[in-house]
């Protein structure tokens, strides 16, 4: 469970978003983003695959079955991580 708030964390400030703005998109309240991101409580399985289409990700990578490639960005400043997302947020939402 714990693992499920983490990832919705990282997910929604590496897409710029607030705890509020996430809450709207998917038409529920700060506080129960905050209380899935706190562990607190878990997602219906509606509210689960909202969030997956949302930031593009399976519902098993936010349930731990799966790990996505990542990019090792070690090394890179903060500013060039920073590039780097947006970068690869840029792509994802091209028409």
């Amino acid at each position: 469970m714990k693992e499920l708030g983490n990832k919705l964390k990282r997910l929604r400030t590496t897409n710029n978003m607030t705890q509020a703005d996430l809450a709207k998109k998917l038409n529920l309240t700060k506080s129960v983003i905050s209380a899935y991101e706190n562990a607190l409580r878990l997602p219906s399985y509606d509210v689960l695959i909202q969030i997956a289409k949302l930031f593009h990700v399976s519902t098993d990578y936010l349930l731990g079955l799966e790990t996505p490639a990542g990019l090792d960005l070690s090394g890179l400043t903060e500013e060039e991580k920073t590039c780097i997302r947006n970068l690869i947020q840029a792509m994802k939402h091209r028409k």
